[in-house]
């Protein structure tokens, strides 16, 4: 079968002089997958926004190479010839469906454009076609989340909303960059499970870029691993993952999280208690304001963190983790109990609050959206010793050097803003912004869900390091059940907002007593029982 896709020589630049992506060829076959792996930064994304030319062509420029789909190069191509093959013949699951999704649209609006634009469907026609589509990738009660907006949906739910965008003209090429990113491991297998037999169904073609090489290795055909924009590798994937020939592959299959969390030397006190947690958010209002129904989002949750201890949440898309984040901090209303060394915060105002931000910090799950495009590195990271600590602006910028050589960041990237770092890149940068005020307690939420593997070894050790120097306590929220057994010593499941089983992590993980604690570890783990199963095309 002869390849429909073909990259030759391919070299990227973004300022003369320097390549982001140099001299790299590539090739693709109906009904293929191939996937691009490597550390952030390495030019995985960039390759593939350049496919149908989605890079900024004020800045990018393309130095030598060839992009030839069916014989046709599209770098030479006009913008009415791409905007025939953009959603249509090729289309694209990006990164960051937080900011790929625009907020003034409603979903139906949003998915039905494409429908409107390539096939020429009318509104009833089209509004069916996203009703399936939305059942496809497992969003719960379709009709209902038609006419939602991007920020009344989870970020799983966003995510899926992006997939089922890029499947609506059932494409030849489908370019899935870290397509289950932002998904529960549950719903990661329906989404890798539904592209296989659209793929079978179809003959699509799929270019895969992921940092999770578990999928890579139970879903890729072959593998294409690159450093530095430069290829270093390409083989078919049984043969790369049994025999890497690269140091730099090797170095990468070699990145596997901790099996458990560093253990305590000694007892440790009480640092947060929370009870009765409700959250309740209005969904319908009456005439005069009065709200009339409620969603309740999270159901009398109770737990315990201990000092210099890590409670793990875990659940699916919409089951209250960030929710809870988010109250604790009181950036979301609630009612119940939370105290920090037994002193009770939940009475408190904003203001009486404020004093408490520097104790307890957060990562949020989107690095993008949180942080400020016109700020530099450095005004971010130092934003919060200008708040809590303006009487010792003398020693701010040695603090932010500090923090960013905590989290494998140049400091002499402070000057720089966050639109020229990779994902990755600005995820840490985040979590920088979190530890310069050295807190008691650190929400992190999805802290490595854009994180490659080599790069979430290092922020796990990183965790673990300042966690065992200073005493801090973690709440880890995250979908990636490798990544929470790592660092968590409790661990709560959630589903629909109420707790499903709390304990002991290593207790649960060995011998979970509820069967959605059970499928939810199955999710999680079925490509390492697959591994020895020949690898399959999705």
């Amino acid at each position: 079968m002869t390849e429909f896709l073909q990259i030759s020589n391919l070299s990227i630049s973004f300022s003369p002089g320097t390549k982001a992506v140099d001299s790299l060829s590539l090739s693709l076959k109906a009904g293929e997958t191939l996937a691009l792996v490597g550390e952030s930064g390495s030019g995985k994304s960039i390759t593939a926004l350049s496919i149908l030319r989605l890079l900024d062509e004020r800045q990018a420029t393309y130095p030598s190479g060839e992009i030839r789909y069916h014989g046709e190069d599209l770098l030479q191509a006009s913008d009415k010839r791409l905007r025939q093959v953009r959603g249509r013949k090729i289309s694209m699951i990006f990164q960051e469906p937080m900011t790929s999704l625009n907020p003034l649209h409603s979903v139906e609006r949003q998915i039905g454009e494409t429908l409107e634009l390539h096939k020429g469907m009318r509104a009833e026609q089209a509004r069916k076609r996203c009703l399936e589509l939305l059942e496809l990738v497992g969003i719960e009660n379709p009709e209902t989340r038609l006419t939602s907006y991007p920020h009344q949906l989870s970020g799983g739910q966003k995510q899926r909303v992006m997939i089922a965008m890029a499947l609506a003209n059932e494409p030849e090429l489908l370019i899935a960059d870290e397509p289950t990113t932002a998904l529960d491991v549950t719903v990661q297998k329906q989404v890798l499970e539904l592209l296989q037999s659209l793929q079978k169904k179809l003959g699509m073609a799929i270019l895969l870029i992921t940092h999770d090489l578990s999928i890579v290795q139970r879903y890729a055909s072959r593998v294409a691993v690159l450093e530095h924009g430069q290829l270093v590798e390409q083989n078919r994937t049984q043969t790369l993952f049994a025999s890497p020939e690269h140091p730099y592959t090797r170095r990468l299959l070699g990145a596997e999280p901790p099996p458990a969390p560093l253990s305590q030397s000694e007892a440790s006190r009480p640092l947060l208690n929370v009870s009765n947690l409700d959250v309740r958010f209005p969904t319908r209002k009456g005439l005069f304001g009065k709200v009339k129904e409620y969603f309740h989002a999270v159901r009398q949750v109770g737990f315990t963190l201990d000092k210099g201890q890590t409670l793990g949440i875990v659940g699916e898309s919409g089951s209250g983790k960030t929710t809870i984040g988010h109250a604790l901090l009181k950036l979301t209303a609630c009612t119940g109990s939370i105290k920090i060394d037994n002193q009770e915060l939940s009475a408190l105002d904003q203001r009486a609050f404020r004093p408490w931000r520097r104790r307890i910090q957060i990562v949020f799950q989107d690095p993008f959206g949180s942080l400020s495009p016109r700020m530099s590195v450095a005004e971010i990271v130092c934003e919060g010793l200008e708040i809590h600590s303006p009487d010792n602006p003398g020693s701010h910028d040695r603090q932010v050097i500090t923090a960013l050589e905590d989290v494998g960041l140049d400091p002499e990237a402070r000057h720089r803003y966050p639109h020229e770092f990779s994902g990755g890149q600005r995820q840490r940068i985040a979590i920088a912004r979190a530890l310069v005020l050295q807190p008691d307690l650190i929400i992190l939420d999805e802290p490595t869900s854009a994180l490659d593997r080599t790069v979430q070894k290092q922020v796990i050790e990183l965790l673990r390091d300042i966690q065992a120097r200073y005493g801090l306590s973690y709440i880890f929220i995250s979908h990636d059940l490798a990544v929470v057994r790592a660092l968590s010593h409790q661990l709560l499941v959630l589903r629909h907002g109420t707790v499903v089983e709390y304990g002991d992590a290593a207790d649960i993980f060995r011998a979970p007593a509820q069967e959605y604690t059970r499928n939810l570890l199955e999710a999680a783990f079925f490509y390492r029982q697959d591994s020895t199963a020949d690898t399959t095309t999705i």
